[in-house]
């Protein structure tokens, strides 16, 4: 097969042939149809975010493809399946606090990185080795643009942060980031999934009227000025009620105060989900003040990725017709441009605008 490798950090990927991968027990072979290139995926690539892949890699995180091989241990996969394979692998041998890896991306400590070099190459190929259970059916529809749908590879993430703050329908959240790649997304699915305020601040006034005109009432776009005590007053004030839930979606480059800012903006009894990368490359860590999370009975927490049934909640909600993908804006990319593809979707990070690598077309 084919393969783009990422031979060391700060150069360019290397399309060339490589042996096909070689499936075990319990793994399944995906002949991969689309998969997203994120927009700081130049960023991983130059080692600028420090994230734990080992070169030669063949990076990728998740993707859209046809089974072209199944394990004894698959009841419900067929060899020809539209699927949707999750990065997001976990390890078998504990249940409570397993370790993961992104396949083909990142990992989470020694044991992460342990099943990142079994699990090593993801989808930037023509074919991909997946675990069983990162495996899912696509509805027969998704056949029609099987690229359209490697947008699960970002709305899967922000659906993830949405569950762990208890998104309830009616409820008001203010999405800290909401002019960016993944804040824009949570935007849309908030709202799919019955969001009926979401307050979306941000500095780019053009993303922020693009979200209003795009979502109608139901969405507050709220422009911040830099001033700490002008913008809180300001996000408060677009809720036009208590703020339920804050989640904060802001990228490495953001400092801190904004997302301490955004979660002060929450009720009593509220909730804040912590799912950025503030701090990932320095500066000032977040303070939240002892008292008002003490006095105001607050629950913060932190969510890396999701669960493996968001990934099922998610197929539904595009299913259902109940989150859209038509209005998204797609670049493709075969696998001999994927140098292209990567150097595009840094310029192009905006809302709804994606990225894709089409290896196997």
């Amino acid at each position: 097969m084919r393969a783009a490798t990422l031979t060391e950090f700060g150069s360019p990927l290397t399309v060339h042939d490589v042996p096909d991968p070689e499936t075990g027990s319990g793994e399944v072979l995906v002949e991969v149809l689309a998969t997203s290139v994120p927009p700081y995926a130049a960023d991983v690539f130059s080692g600028e975010r420090r994230y734990p892949l080992e070169p030669p890699v063949v990076p990728g995180v998740g993707g859209i493809g046809r089974i072209a091989r199944v394990g004894p241990d698959a009841t419900k996969l067929r060899v020809g399946d539209l699927v949707w394979c999750d990065s997001t692998v976990r390890a078998r041998d504990d249940a409570l606090t397993p370790d993961i890896t992104l396949q083909g991306w990142s990992s989470r400590g020694p044991g992460g990185a342990q099943l990142a070099r079994y699990l090593h190459d993801g989808s930037f190929a023509e074919l991909m080795r997946v675990p069983t259970e990162n495996v899912y059916r696509l509805p027969a529809r998704a056949a029609l643009d099987p690229a359209q749908w490697s947008s699960l590879a970002v709305y899967t993430i922000v659906y993830g942060g949405l569950l762990a703050g208890g998104l309830e329908a009616g409820e008001t959240i203010l999405i800290s980031g909401a002019t960016g790649n993944l804040g824009s997304s949570a935007v849309a699915v908030a709202l799919a999934m019955g969001a009926g305020h979401v307050v979306a601040p941000g500095r780019n006034r053009a993303v922020l009227d693009l979200l209003a005109d795009r979502f109608g009432p139901r969405v507050s776009p709220v422009e911040l000025s830099g001033h700490d005590d002008t913008d809180r007053a300001a996000m408060s004030a677009a809720s036009d009620g208590p703020i339920d839930i804050v989640l904060d979606l802001l990228p490495p480059q953001a400092p801190s105060a904004i997302t301490q800012m955004a979660a002060m903006t929450v009720r009593e009894y509220g909730r804040v989900v912590l799912m950025g990368g503030v701090g990932m490359l320095g500066g000032a860590d977040l303070a939240l003040p002892y008292p008002w999370i003490m006095r105001n009975s607050l629950t913060i927490r932190g969510q890396w990725m999701y669960p493996r049934t968001a990934n099922v909640g998610m197929i539904r909600l595009i299913a259902s017709g109940a989150l859209d993908l038509t209005a998204e804006h797609l670049t493709r990319f075969d696998l001999d441009q994927v140098n292209d593809a990567v150097t595009h979707a840094a310029t192009h990070g905006g809302p709804f605008d994606r990225t894709v690598l089409t290896p196997s077309v």
